[in-house]
């Protein structure tokens, strides 16, 4: 499938991983509906592209079909969704102060592996819809945002773990739904990228990382992360699988 005038939308798009990707497809002639909580934000990454910028809730069903009702009436059905969305929300599940509050275990979830769900099933149900790009038997895809994490989760990322674990498990079976559609699901597993979220991290932590990095000897740039997004579009064999890019980094358990 070629990016030149697809519609894409990217929730998470404001920041890190997923505005970097909303910049690099844009560049290749995608049009591009970036959700986003934060709106200051949103708005800004969708001036710069050219795209339409909405605040979206993706742990909400109606917030969720809001945005995209205005994607399609600013350019059409989209026929990628790359669901960056999540948070880190680090605990231990028994801390200092007893055991983690289910609240804060829910939170993570509700947010990482819920709301990738919510916003996967209502783009699934309009790309069902969408006749198969021209010469192709292709109507879309859908890329999910799991984690190293969900393979190698440090102490205190049970909650980040468990969601981006759910992530992984949500692939396969959803891409063999979807196959006699013509629409592939996959998902990406990225290591630690050099991203606002890392770059506020301690550089005790920021080192210990580092040490464990294989080749290259650094964290990953957000704009290979988008570069691999454009190269899953536009391979249609890719389907059905999580690909991990990280370097070869392997996670400590702290």
């Amino acid at each position: 499938m070629e990016l030149k005038n697809t519609v894409v939308i990217i929730t998470g798009g404001a920041s890190g991983l997923g505005a970097s990707t909303a910049e690099y497809l844009a560049s290749q002639g995608a049009k591009i509906g970036v959700l986003d909580l934060n709106k200051e934000a949103v708005e800004q990454v969708a001036k710069e592209i050219n795209g339409i910028g909405l605040v979206c809730d993706v742990t909400n069903e109606e917030s969720v079909k809001n945005a995209l009702d205005q994607v399609k009436q600013k350019f059409g059905t989209p026929r990628v969704c790359l669901n960056c969305a999540g948070i880190l929300g680090g605990e231990r599940i028994v801390g200092r102060e007893g055991p983690m509050k289910v609240e804060h275990f829910r939170k993570v979830v509700e947010i990482d592996l819920v709301g990738t769900f919510i916003v996967m099933e209502l783009a699934l149900a309009e790309m069902m819809k969408l006749d198969p790009v021209q010469g192709t038997d292709e109507r879309g895809v859908v890329i999910n945002v799991a984690s190293i994490a969900a393979y190698e989760g440090q102490i205190g990322q049970v909650a980040y773990s468990a969601s981006k674990a759910g992530v992984m498990g949500m692939t396969l079976p959803v891409a063999r739904e979807m196959g006699q559609f013509g629409i592939r699901v996959i998902s990406i597993a990225p290591g630690v990228f050099e991203t606002p979220m890392m770059q506020k991290a301690p550089e005790k932590i920021r080192e210990g990382l580092l040490s464990n990095a294989i080749f290259p000897k650094r964290f990953g740039q957000p704009k290979e992360f988008a570069k691999l997004v454009a190269h899953i579009i536009d391979n249609p064999m890719l389907n059905g699988d999580t690909l991990p890019l990280d370097g070869a980094m392997r996670m400590p358990p702290r």
